[in-house]
């Protein structure tokens, strides 16, 4: 797929089969991880924990669920794989939330190649807000020294197919300083 085909079709996927995505697909998206712009060249202030962990995953989901005052939240949608991008703050982050843009960018990068190959995905910001509400399951994770969760990407199987959009030419306002 071309480049900006993969961002045109790119959408936020919320319905899952339950079913795990091949191994490959999960190398191939881990591929486009690695290959991310990070700051500075900084990648050793990085790390992803794939978390395929049913039982995890669901205490991730009850935790959301009495956090946000929502009973029926799912917010993994029922897939079965959830990326979690940490970083190691080293003193950039005086800039303030470098390491925040620097996940962004991978996890970007994750959601074009999963696009790309058809995988369903969605960026979850609650489950790292959980997360980082919640010392004992950040623990259970067993995260390089100083490093905290920043974003992550939900993957799995879906039904939901990516097909172009039309998306209006300017929607994001701009100006030019010239």
């Amino acid at each position: 797929m071309e480049t900006m085909k993969a961002i045109n079709r790119r959408k936020s996927v919320r319905s899952y089969t339950g079913e795990k995505i091949s191994r490959e697909a999960l190398d191939t998206v881990l591929q486009a991880a690695y290959a991310a712009p990070v700051g500075m060249g900084k990648y050793e202030n990085f790390h992803l924990t794939v978390i395929e962990n049913r039982e995890f995953m669901q205490a991730i989901e009850e935790k959301a669920s009495a956090m946000f005052g929502k009973p029926d939240l799912h917010l993994f949608y029922g897939a079965p794989t959830f990326i979690l991008v940490s970083s190691k703050p080293d003193g950039a982050e005086k800039v303030g939330g470098i390491d925040y843009c620097n996940t962004a960018a991978i996890v970007e990068n994750m959601s074009l190649a999963a696009t790309d190959l058809g995988v369903g995905h969605c960026y979850i910001w609650g489950g790292v807000a959980v997360l980082n509400a919640n010392p004992d399951l950040v623990a259970r994770l067993n995260l390089p020294e100083g490093h905290t969760p920043c974003s992550g990407i939900i993957l799995g199987v879906t039904t939901e197919e990516y097909t172009d959009r039309d998306i209006p030419g300017q929607r994001i306002g701009t100006s030019y300083l010239r």
